[in-house]
């Protein structure tokens, strides 16, 4: 089992950043994939970005464009995702999970862990 906790979320103007966390607990998770998604009200569940369990290889959506940067720290058993330049379509409450995607690293169901997600809201 892991647990993954987020924070960091809130509310930003257009242009603005936030710096989203997620620390993770229990068995080995640095052995994990780790990933971010998003979900808007009203839609589905988006994959944002993510990263190997070795930190060797990490992607993004093509929408992300360079604004967001996913990184980990395994000693300290913590993912953070990095927003910049947000847009009030980047509007949705933030998710961060843990699994063993392999190739399908983009969908919900690669990832068995999740957490509760942080809001996070932009304002124009």
């Amino acid at each position: 089992q892991v647990q993954l906790v987020e924070s960091g979320g809130g509310l930003v103007q257009t242009g603005g950043s936030l710096t989203l966390s997620c620390a993770a607990s229990g068995r080995t998770p640095s052995s994990y994939a780790m990933g971010w998604f998003r979900q808007a009200p009203g839609k589905e569940r988006q994959f944002v970005a993510t990263i190997s369990y070795n930190i060797k290889n990490t992607y993004y959506a093509d929408w992300v464009k360079c604004r967001f940067t996913i990184s980990r720290d395994n000693a300290k058993n913590t993912v953070t995702l990095q927003l910049n330049s947000l847009r009030p379509d980047d509007t949705a409450v933030y998710y961060c999970a843990a699994g063993r995607p392999g190739t399908q690293v983009v969908l919900t169901t690669a990832y068995g862990y999740w957490g509760r997600g942080t809001q996070v809201t932009v304002s124009s």
